[in-house]
């Protein structure tokens, strides 16, 4: 069996990474090309009932950084425009030539159990692996009561979880919603309703900007723009917590995670696993990289396992999570600084320009070889990590933990917090 041997939820893929429900996902000719690269799995671009939507022109608008790299699309394109019948058909013939591979089934229908019945008993029959419940699209599904209009609602999802879990064999995947406060609340209801797993997240409610030379915002339609979906590299940090999130609570902990959400390398589905996601799901990359990203994923995974000395998935799956805790349980008493390694020290001045209008003013210029470089105010700094970030040279600039004398102490133990557990048992006493 492969190190990279995936079970999720009952499912089996010969390795975790699926292409999420999206435009790679829309039809056979793309799920084959997958296939035959090496993904493990799809979920298939999400169906509804017929008569199918109609998409728009332009549907996707992209965010770049200051250097002209992509870290964001957005897009308003809706779920499948294909006839219903022609998905179900070639759902069909795709497990039926890749029986290895892992096929579920994203799926949207109005909030009635009939609807949802009569759309299962169709995908049960094409002997696809599972289904996902696309209780996440952020526009033009929800202004017709699906999508993120669902998945905002703990019980809808509980629902409608329920009614499937009821009308099908299959296991269920709730996908959830970024676009909300708490999202604790829909993955207990998705639990309360009896899923087998949740994949999170969707995309995000997004406007990626306005040309000043028209004052047409993107994408443009007609003139016109709506909020859409955001995905890829910048909704990543958002992603980590939110799966996290569910992974730490103890309402929730029990639930598999598909972690989806600016996956670009194995080095990012890595940190998705370690903090919880029992596989990811990929869909920015593919669509501006091609499906042979596959091949680094996969490599750079398994040899990651191998130097770590992990057998299998499970070893490392989550492995991060007890380290996360509520900001009041951090040590007051750790203390780091700033250190300048004057022979990698470029003198480029970012990081005093930083420190010294916007922080601590820990930073000053300094000679070193007959070179302007800058050094650390050791008194001044408060090991904020601003210079490091900040610097453009690797590692130039480290954070050195300090010899801590005093015993670690968190804020619900300190004297100036009016909640001190101390001053309770004193007032309780």
């Amino acid at each position: 069996m492969s190190i990279l041997a995936s079970n999720f939820a009952g499912i089996s893929s010969p390795n975790p990474f699926w292409l999420a429900s999206a435009p790679p996902t829309d039809k056979a000719y793309n799920i084959n090309r997958a296939f035959e690269a090496g993904w493990g799995g799809a979920v298939w671009k999400t169906l509804g009932e017929d008569p199918h939507p109609i998409n728009l022109s332009s549907r996707y608008s992209a965010h770049h950084d200051m250097y002209g790299n992509l870290i964001g699309i957005n897009n308003i394109e809706l779920i499948s425009d294909r006839p219903l019948d022609t998905n179900l058909a070639e759902i069909r013939a795709m497990k039926r030539k890749w029986p290895d591979r892992a096929i579920i089934v994203s799926l949207m229908v109005p909030c009635k159990e009939e609807a949802w019945r009569t759309i299962l008993r169709k995908v049960e029959d094409t002997g696809a692996d599972g289904i996902e419940l696309n209780f996440g699209c952020p526009h033009g599904m929800p202004e017709r009561g699906m999508g993120s209009a669902v998945g905002q609602v703990p019980e809808f999802v509980e629902q409608i979880t329920a009614w499937c879990k009821h009308y099908t064999r299959m296991p269920v995947i709730v996908k959830l919603t970024p676009n909300i406060t708490n999202i604790l609340q829909p993955a207990q209801a998705a639990l309360r309703g009896g899923a087998d797993a949740v994949s999170l997240i969707n995309t995000i409610n997004s406007i990626t900007g306005v040309d000043l030379n028209t004052l047409k915002a993107r994408p443009n339609v007609d003139g016109y723009v709506t909020s859409g979906g955001y995905c890829g590299p910048a909704v990543k940090p958002i992603a980590l917590n939110m799966v996290s999130q569910i992974a730490r609570n103890e309402d929730t902990q029990s639930l598999p995670i598909s972690g989806i959400g600016g996956i670009t390398t194995w080095h990012d589905a890595a940190e998705f696993m370690v903090l919880g996601a029992h596989n990811v799901q990929i869909c920015t990359a593919a669509m501006v990289y091609g499906f042979s990203i596959i091949d680094e994923l996969t490599d750079g995974l398994t040899q990651w396992m191998k130097i770590k000395g992990y057998q299998k998935l499970s070893d490392f799956i989550g492995i991060v999570v007890p380290r996360i805790t509520d900001w009041k349980y951090l040590n007051l008493n750790y203390k780091t600084i700033a250190s300048i390694n004057p022979d990698a020290c470029i003198g480029c001045g970012r990081c005093y320009a930083a420190c010294e209008d916007t922080s601590h003013q820990a930073i000053q210029p300094a000679e070193h070889n007959n070179r302007k470089v800058y050094s650390i105010i050791e008194d001044n700094c408060v090991g904020c990590n601003l210079c490091e970030i900040t610097c453009p040279e690797h590692d130039c600039i480290t954070m050195v933990t300090q010899e801590n004398k005093k015993p670690y102490l968190n804020w619900t133990q300190h004297p100036n917090n009016p909640m001190c557990e101390k001053k309770i048992e004193k007032v309780t006493a």
